[in-house]
């Protein structure tokens, strides 16, 4: 069961940047940044790969996943801002968004200010959830915006660069290939993993 929910995660992911090209990396990004859990460390890494193989410009690779981030981002950020707190307390669990996520981002937003949107984008699990507080105290929308941007794109830049190095060296060493052959199954494996965890750990929260 955990290695077909990774299998078909990862089939959606490839399929859709395949498809969809950079429109289809904005996409992915925006439903990761509007705290759905769809892993930017798949996402990203294959875009560079793309890039790798002449499919895809690597910085335009890395701007459309910063400009997914803003898209997705805007959504949580108004869903804090028009709904607030209650409204997220209600409806969060059914996104898989509980107490204690909102609790975390309030107290790294309060601890940084507006810089927490910058800092919070480099951050694996902060940045998911940091545009809801930013809604709830109404950040000034164009300041999050930059914020949000000049954040997310070294993240975006840095996945995609992993995937473009290992593209190269895909292409020129057969050594490579044959290695990570032999470690797919662990790494799908461990995504399924995570997710799983991701979606047990919620619910268990849910029911107690």
């Amino acid at each position: 069961m955990p290695h077909d929910i990774a299998g078909a995660l990862a089939g959606f992911i490839v399929a859709t940047i395949a498809s969809g090209g950079y429109l289809g990396i904005l996409a992915l990004m925006a439903i990761e940044s509007a705290c759905i859990p769809l892993p930017s460390e798949i996402i990203m890494p294959f875009s560079g790969y793309l890039a790798a193989t002449g499919r895809f410009d690597l910085l335009l690779a890395a701007t459309a996943g910063a400009a997914g981030c803003n898209v997705g981002s805007t959504i949580a950020y108004v869903a804090g801002r028009i709904g607030g707190r209650p409204f997220l307390e209600r409806w969060g669990p059914r996104l898989l968004i509980g107490r204690r996520d909102l609790l975390a981002a309030d107290r790294f937003f309060a601890r940084f200010g507006g810089a927490a949107v910058l800092i919070g984008r480099l951050l694996p699990v902060i940045r998911t959830f940091i545009a809801l507080p930013a809604g709830i105290t109404r950040m000034p929308q164009l300041r999050f915006q930059i914020y949000t941007f000049i954040g997310s794109w070294p993240w975006c830049f840095a996945l995609a660069y992993v995937g473009y190095r290992l593209g190269q060296q895909w292409q020129s060493d057969p050594g490579l290939r044959a290695f990570m052959r032999r470690f797919d199954l662990a790494i799908v494996a461990l995504i399924a993993v995570g997710v799983v965890w991701f979606i047990w750990r919620h619910i268990r929260r849910d029911a107690q």
